[in-house]
């Protein structure tokens, strides 16, 4: 075999390769968000994926491999926003707004892995390493929406736990989903209990 063939050989081997691994991870990002980390099995994921369990473990020697490529391939695709940019709005109250409501957008999308997650939480290992961006994205919204409202000692404690609570998962989860309150809504009484706090 020639050099040349013997290295697009190579080539398309490595192609399969890296289709082969990109299937499983994407199988493993859908039924975490379908049935949520803690009951995916690795016989699932090569049952969705189309391949055989010794394929799987061969790109995926354990479940914690897969699980960071997992975590991998779903916040390259699903990034939370800048909460940097919003520190350019001067007024505290509009800048939460428009922090909030961009938060709740992105949770409204990545609902399904989020929630999952938090209900799974403490039975994935390390699940603060595979949650590093977002926990990462809620301590600098935190940090940019606490500032500038005029509070000192106790009560600027208050507004930053008001708007931590505000910033939760959870919290959107219930105003939401549970209580069907639409996005604007949401954020509206979100805003009027920080604002309450600083008061």
């Amino acid at each position: 075999m020639s050099s040349e063939n013997r290295k697009y050989e190579q080539r398309k081997r490595a192609e399969s390769v890296a289709e082969t691994r990109r299937r499983i991870t994407e199988a493993a990002v859908e039924l975490h968000e379908q049935v949520g980390p803690a009951r995916t099995t690795m016989s699932a994921v090569a049952r969705h994926a189309g391949v055989q369990r010794q394929t799987l473990y061969r790109h995926f020697p354990t479940e914690e491999a897969l699980f960071s490529a997992c975590s991998a391939m779903f916040w390259e695709h699903a990034a939370p926003p800048d909460a940097g940019a919003w520190a350019s709005i001067a007024d505290p109250g509009e800048r939460l707004s428009v922090g909030l409501g961009e938060a709740y957008r992105y949770y409204e999308v990545a609902a399904p892995m989020l929630a999952g997650i938090a209900r799974d939480r403490e039975f994935i290992p390390n699940a603060e390493q595979h949650m590093a961006p977002f926990l990462a994205f809620v301590e600098q919204a935190l940090d940019v929406l606490s500032t500038d409202w005029d509070a000192r000692g106790a009560r600027a404690r208050l507004v930053r736990t008001a708007i931590r609570h505000a910033l939760a998962f959870e919290t959107w989860a219930s105003l939401t989903r549970e209580g069907g309150a639409t996005r604007p809504q949401a954020v509206e009484l979100m805003r009027a209990l920080v604002e309450r706090a600083a008061a």
